[in-house]
């Protein structure tokens, strides 16, 4: 009887261990997620407001008004050669602006990465191109929702001795929808446990 009530005591503390850490991790988990809101929603939209130069730019494809935004920087001399990273791989610069020579941009000038499928593959496939382009210093352009956890991955991904400057532009709308900001906190909380450590 008493190994009875022994076993029972156990099972029952193991219970309420197992509760507990639970309780934890999922207080945890939703802290780490209003963390990654508050980083989002803090990000600027600058392609507007600021004026700045680098060797290259990167945009990530996925969203309105990133690639456009590219060809202006280059249309610019803002930077001098211009990286598209995600395109289709049957993608052809006509498709991305087919009057792309109006606007005085040489084809030489434009790369267009087509292996990475995700914000991770884009920093893995981009850097082999900004080290051949011998760039030593990145514009990375994506949608203001998306930067924080692009920044990161590629500063995660870069060497320290490339700098990267962002390029934040309006995605769909100027103050994303909370399921936009929350579903891009929840793809950066998993990024931070594996893709970049804060």
């Amino acid at each position: 009887m008493s190994k009875l009530k022994s076993w029972l005591t156990e099972t029952k503390n193991r219970r309420r261990l197992f509760f507990v850490s639970c309780c934890l991790l999922l207080i945890g988990g939703v802290l780490r997620w209003g963390r990654e809101v508050r980083l989002i929603r803090a990000t600027p939209v600058s392609s507007w407001q600021n004026e700045v130069n680098a060797d290259c730019a990167v945009v990530l494809t996925g969203g309105a008004g990133r690639i456009r935004e590219g060809f202006d920087l280059l249309a610019d001399r803002r930077v001098k050669k211009l990286i598209i990273s995600g395109v289709y791989p049957e993608t052809q610069l006509r498709d991305l602006l087919p009057s792309w020579t109006f606007h005085g941009l040489r084809e030489e000038d434009i790369v267009l990465e087509k292996r990475s499928e995700t914000t991770w593959g884009n920093a893995q496939q981009s850097l082999p191109i900004v080290e051949a382009l011998r760039c030593r210093d990145i514009l990375l352009v994506t949608s203001r929702t998306h930067m924080s956890r692009a920044y990161r991955t590629f500063r995660a991904v870069f060497p320290p001795h490339i700098q990267i400057q962002t390029q934040a532009v309006v995605g769909n709308r100027w103050d994303p929808t909370t399921f936009e900001v929350g579903f891009e906190a929840l793809k950066s909380f998993f990024y931070s446990f594996w893709a970049y450590a804060d």
